[in-house]
């Protein structure tokens, strides 16, 4: 019978604890992304890397309720708590998308102590393009 190669990288060789050191980060971005049944806030530095990122489903709600303005704060909170951590003291807010945690996201974002140097709604609007989906009859 061959013998067993250990694996480079399992939990048995101790690498799940070695996570690269923490970074200081003094601005960076602060994606918003809402739709009706979820929100998306992913912080990443001016490069684009991202650097921290929560959702309201991560953040322990399932569901309709994820689509809620509460949903929408807290995720932003804890998308923020990260970064302040590591130092993040200015940051641009680019917002898209139609959903209702729009303004909850970005009162969290403020309440946060990060100062933002502006808010842009990056919401794609289409120059008359695809034919939309019928409207709903309710």
């Amino acid at each position: 019978m061959a013998k067993a190669m250990p694996r480079i990288g399992s939990r048995r060789n101790g690498r799940i604890g070695s996570r690269k050191s923490a970074r200081r980060i003094p601005k960076g971005v602060i994606h918003v992304q809402t739709s009706f049944n979820n929100t998306i806030v992913t912080v990443t530095d001016v490069r684009g890397r991202v650097v921290s990122w929560s959702s309201a489903g991560t953040s322990g709600f399932k569901g309709t309720r994820r689509g809620t303005p509460f949903a929408a704060q807290t995720a932003a909170a804890n998308a923020i708590h990260t970064v302040i951590d590591q130092g993040m003291q200015r940051a641009e807010v680019m917002i898209k998308g139609p959903g209702l945690g729009r303004d909850a996201a970005l009162r969290a974002i403020r309440r946060s102590g990060i100062l933002l140097t502006f808010v842009r709604d990056v919401t794609p609007m289409p120059h008359n393009g695809c034919r939309p989906p019928k409207k709903r009859r309710v």
